[in-house]
């Protein structure tokens, strides 16, 4: 369990978190959306440690940050590692002993080469890879489905599901609303910083409603197309 109370956070005078309070349960998946610039990576980021803010963060195991596996929409690399040598980096940072790991490489990536020759999807995968084997109870994931092609999206969505079968708690964001749609339990709609609306499975028909009537309007009509 992560349990959010009060929080803000601020860059200088601007306000980019207003009083967020949620509470996210193990075995659970939830979806964080809102357009661009709403606050999804600086709340992660907040939740992961990595910021300063006001409020509190608690949860089931202490400290929170040792227990999370995060993914950043665009990962960091260093420029003269392999795919093997990133993965046992960030294993032996969290005390994970993953033994050969060629036998959990399910997305047949070339651990040997170097990450730089990787392309943007098979980095992603590597970085998902690597958070995966971690085996962290709790998941906090910015966009993991960028960049992935339509079978490393099927295989994530159902690694997914097994994390939330095997008790663990996810969070994650992203634009594609049929991915949310397959994995969410609930999905929360953050809007100028601060959590307007909690959508649970049975209503997320009239939130994908309400995001293409929010979205489109009358733009169509606009173009002139006849």
């Amino acid at each position: 369990m992560i349990k959010i109370s009060g929080l803000n956070k601020k860059y200088g005078s601007k306000s980019v978190l207003s009083d967020i309070n949620a509470e996210f349960s193990q075995g659970r998946i939830y979806g964080i959306i809102g357009e661009n610039g709403a606050g999804k990576t600086t709340l992660f980021r907040c939740i992961a440690g990595l910021e300063k803010y006001e409020g509190e963060i608690t949860s089931d195991l202490v400290p929170l940050k040792n227990h999370i596996g995060l993914l950043f929409t665009d990962p960091f690399f260093f420029s003269k590692i392999t795919g093997e040598e990133y993965i046992r980096l960030l294993c032996n940072a969290h005390d994970k002993a993953i033994g050969d790991v060629s036998e959990k490489n399910i997305f047949d990536l070339p651990l040997s080469s170097y990450v730089s020759t990787y392309s943007t999807g098979m980095k992603k995968r590597l970085a998902l890879l690597a958070v995966f084997l971690q085996d962290n109870s709790y998941l906090v994931l910015d966009e993991p489905f960028n960049g992935l092609d339509i079978n490393g999206s099927i295989i994530l969505s159902e690694i997914l599901l097994k994390f939330k079968e095997l008790n663990k708690t996810i969070l994650l964001s992203s634009h594609i609303f049929s991915t949310l749609r397959d994995t969410c339990d609930e999905i929360m709609v953050l809007k100028d910083g601060t959590f307007t609306e909690t959508f649970s499975r049975e209503n997320f028909d009239r939130l994908e409603t309400e995001i293409k009537h929010s979205a489109v309007g009358n733009k169509i009509a606009q173009l002139g197309l006849e």
